[in-house]
């Protein structure tokens, strides 16, 4: 009689070391403890027990539900470890896409800046320049009237607008003092009147 630990008789039999202890479980394998130890007992001259065809569907049946579960459990170990990885993956996109716009918020301002300081400054001072000219045309003409093609001429509006001013005026010789025609022509008098109402 030779005694066998469970894995070479598992190796013995060519099946799992599940299948083993199903079998001693079973009763078709007989087996021993020794110092905590089971081994199993085999007869090397005589074939192991046959078991009831019956009983041995069910054990395959055992067998095949014990791989499947130690299958099962290394595949959620697997997909909690790629679920893991995968929200690791994610948080780290999202510092990095954090930080991508933080940096392109850091350059806008810069450059927003840097308009802000060396090109802003030139136009304010042109804009004002020109607001100057513009006094400065008008007051060159002095206190004299002057014709309504001249004085719209300086303000450069568009034709369209400019046709429109035209007619307000228009309508206004005789009812408004400071548009008066002489020669048939119409003038005005910048310097004295105001003409906002009018340029609108």
């Amino acid at each position: 009689m030779a005694k066998l630990s469970v894995a070479q008789a598992a190796e013995k039999f060519n099946v799992s070391k599940e299948a083993i202890h199903n079998r001693i479980r079973r009763g078709s394998l007989d087996c021993v403890i020794e110092h905590g130890v089971k081994h199993v007992l085999i007869d090397e001259q005589a074939q192991p027990k046959e078991e009831p065809q019956e009983s041995k569907y069910y054990a395959y049946i055992e067998d095949e539900n014990i791989s499947l579960k130690e299958k099962i459990k290394e595949l959620e170990k697997l997909n909690s470890t790629l679920r893991n990885q995968k929200e690791m993956m994610l948080i780290e996109e999202k510092k990095k896409i954090e930080q991508i716009y933080k940096e392109r918020d850091e350059q806008l301002k810069q450059l927003l800046n840097t308009i802000t300081s060396k090109f802003l400054p030139h136009l304010e001072q042109r804009f004002v320049d020109e607001k100057v000219d513009d006094v400065v045309d008008v007051e060159a003409l002095s206190s004299e009237p002057i014709r309504l093609k001249r004085f719209l001429k300086l303000k450069d509006y568009k034709s369209a607008k400019n046709q429109r001013i035209k007619n307000r005026f228009k309508r206004l010789v005789g009812q408004d003092e400071r548009v008066v025609r002489k020669e048939g022509k119409i003038y005005v008098d910048p310097v004295k009147y105001d003409y906002r109402d009018l340029l609108e």
